[in-house]
């Protein structure tokens, strides 16, 4: 059975309902060790100072701020303890907003918020009006001596904490050779594009994706654990489309993707419910 990470309260207005928070992703990345290429050995992490050159002691590590290029302020136990915020043990929701007023980019890490007895009823309360509607709730959390911004939304029967990035945290478009707006395709180019698009349209389905790469690299694992050999693969990258052809090249696309897709798979379709009003 799983185990809560975390628990307390989510208050909205003169609302509290008791939860209990757990984990809603799990990542499936392969670790591996580093090893000595002639023995096999297991490396160990040694703190080297770059201006004595002298192995350092945990005892003897502070940390450090670099405020400028090899000058840094060091902060103690004690000046961290001195900002902590307080870990009130609540997720405060302060506002409902549209979902389409958020940016994407600013969603982080989802968990499940899960109610305590006597919680249950305002629960799914919360989480029934949510689901009827376009809003999400905005929260501040303290999670491990941090204070977050989150968003509480309904998916499925459950209510989901998500985590967000604040505003500063994200990077800007500046500086990036991107298009500008005023390099326009053609009406043609245009037509092809958006008729390749809905040819290729088709109900998100996230289980029919698999993390190929894993599975493969698992298997090479497992196959030299067993003492056999497996042959290299080698990925030749696809030469970039010629803009001069782009139209010539979107037709054909679109030719293929409709012989070898029946009308039904393309087909656009209603996503379901609980996805509509989940994000």
């Amino acid at each position: 059975m799983a185990r809560a990470i975390w628990s307390g309260t989510v208050n909205f207005g003169l609302v509290t309902i008791p939860i209990q928070l757990f984990t809603a992703v799990r990542p499936n990345e392969l670790r591996f060790h580093f090893l000595h290429d002639r023995d096999g050995g297991r490396l160990s992490t040694v703190r080297v100072c770059d201006i004595c050159g002298k192995n350092v002691a945990w005892e003897n590590v502070v940390r450090g701020f670099e405020y400028e290029k090899g000058k840094h302020v060091v902060l103690t136990d004690e000046d961290f303890k001195r900002v902590d915020v307080e870990a009130t043990q609540s997720i405060d929701i302060t506002e409902f907003v549209e979902t389409s007023e958020i940016d994407p980019m600013l969603f982080d890490t989802p968990y499940y918020l899960v109610p305590e007895k006597k919680g249950r009823h305002a629960y799914a309360l919360l989480r029934d009006v949510l689901a009827k509607g376009t809003k999400v709730g905005i929260a501040r959390v303290v999670l491990r001596t941090r204070e977050h911004l989150a968003a509480v939304r309904p998916h499925g029967n459950a209510l989901i904490l998500e985590l967000m990035h604040f505003a500063d945290e994200l990077v800007g478009q500046e500086g990036l050779d991107l298009p500008a707006k005023s390099e326009k395709a053609s009406a043609g180019e245009v037509k092809s594009a958006t008729m390749l698009i809905d040819a290729m349209a088709a109900t998100f389905d996230f289980a029919a994706f698999k993390d190929t790469y894993r599975e493969e690299l698992t298997a090479l694992i497992e196959a030299r654990a067993r003492g056999q050999t497996v042959e290299a693969r080698t990925a030749k990258p696809r030469p970039a489309t010629n803009v001069i052809d782009l139209r010539e090249v979107l037709d054909e696309s679109l030719a293929q993707t409709r012989k070898s897709r029946p009308a039904a798979a393309h087909a656009p379709r209603r996503a379901p419910a609980y996805r509509r009003a989940s994000r």
